[in-house]
């Protein structure tokens, strides 16, 4: 399989966007980190990913430690940029160890099948409330956004994903006319990112690993390295990958994120969905969305806050509730027995909250049921 560039590779590669612009603009406005660095590392790992995988293989902000940089705080203390840069130095050596020697590949053989169908189809269940809870901030617009984008999906002819941001850009400049001035005022500047990691001290790296990097793991380990897996292998059989691969692949663009000014990345799930979704099927999307992003970053990193401006919360909104649902699709086989499909959908019901705390109750229900305590 060779990776196309067509148009439904170029519609899907937007599937994304719904997780990608609201943590950008976090990192960006909250702890002013610099939109080059983010960017054009973020879209570098896309090309390689799309190279590497030929399939739609997403990259996406790590949510938990994007989740502490948008509060500003863990414990009460406060998270600054050189920890956010410590966390992802400490993710990419930690996920390269577990690829190099194999516990990655043992530790997710360890996970049932009920328990990881859990997982996937809550991870879709909380992209769609998230998307639900965007998309109630514009009642007015949203619904008839939605309705749109519903109609067009399938016709490829028209590629719903292009219709969908054309219109939410037009809604914005309708609401906002001043924007098309700070729009015809953008001219690009070249500026390569900055070094990070000459500027990080040791307690940088102990906070950004204790208080980000730590709490993180699970979550990766459930959605970015198991579920990501297992979703490629069950849309593209062709083009399987390894948890070892995928392992690897995170603590490598971690490393090169960080030392760049980027921020601590993965490979979800639910990006996967997004994009097939929205009409990707090879790797080109992937590498066309790597390119765009690395233009903005390298050319007009200093516009990307008005830039994404332009997609209004109703938009994204859209993107993450059917990114949601494709992926929650995916786990439709609940199982033979009446106890897998209390495993599944219970595992679920943890996992729209807590990956971690999904994953393990799964492995334990599982392990139970195998025994015969369990009697739903």
């Amino acid at each position: 399989m060779q990776n196309r560039f067509d148009m439904p590779e170029f519609a899907g590669a937007f599937g994304d966007l719904g997780t990608l612009i609201p943590f950008v603009v976090a990192y960006i406005s909250v702890l002013d980190m610099d939109p080059c660095g983010i960017l054009s590392t973020s879209g570098v790992a896309l090309i390689l990913a799309g190279l590497v995988f030929k399939t739609p293989f997403p990259v996406q902000p790590m949510k938990a430690i994007g989740a502490a940089a948008v509060s500003q705080a863990v414990g009460g203390i406060a998270v600054t940029s050189a920890m956010v840069t410590g966390a992802g130095l400490v993710t990419g050596l930690i996920w390269v160890a577990l690829a190099v020697t194999g516990m990655a590949k043992r530790i997710a053989a360890w996970v049932p099948r009920p328990a990881l169908l859990g997982v996937v189809m809550g991870l879709g269940l909380s992209f769609m409330l998230h998307g639900i809870g965007m998309m109630a901030e514009d009642w007015l617009v949203a619904p008839v956004l939605l309705f749109v984008t519903l109609v067009l999906l399938g016709r490829f002819r028209i590629p719903p994903m292009l219709v969908l941001l054309l219109l939410g850009v037009v809604v914005t400049l309708l609401r906002q006319p001043s924007l098309a001035g700070d729009l015809a005022s953008i001219e690009p500047s070249f500026r390569l990112p900055t070094p990070a990691w000459p500027t990080l001290d040791w307690h940088d790296v102990w906070m950004g690993a204790v208080l980000l990097a730590l709490p993180q793991l699970p979550l990766t380990f459930g959605n970015a390295v198991v579920a990501i897996t297992d979703e490629n292998n069950r849309l593209f059989p062709d083009r399987p990958v390894t948890e070892g691969r995928v392992a690897f692949s995170t603590g490598l663009m971690n490393l090169c994120s960080s030392a760049l000014g980027g921020i601590p990345m993965c490979h979800g799930a639910g990006g996967m969905a997004g994009h097939v979704r929205f009409g990707a099927r090879t790797g080109g999307a992937s590498i066309m969305l790597g390119v765009l992003l690395t233009t903005l970053g390298l050319l007009f990193g200093d516009f990307v806050a008005t830039l994404f401006g332009l997609l209004p919360p109703a938009v994204l909104g859209i993107i993450l509730f059917l990114a949601g649902t494709e992926l929650a699709l995916g786990s439709y086989d609940f199982g033979s027995t009446r106890a897998d499909r209390f495993i599944v959908l219970a595992t679920a019901a943890f996992a729209t909250s807590n990956v971690g705390v999904a994953m393990l109750f799964g492995l334990l229900a599982c392990r139970t049921a195998s025994r015969g305590w369990l009697k739903p």
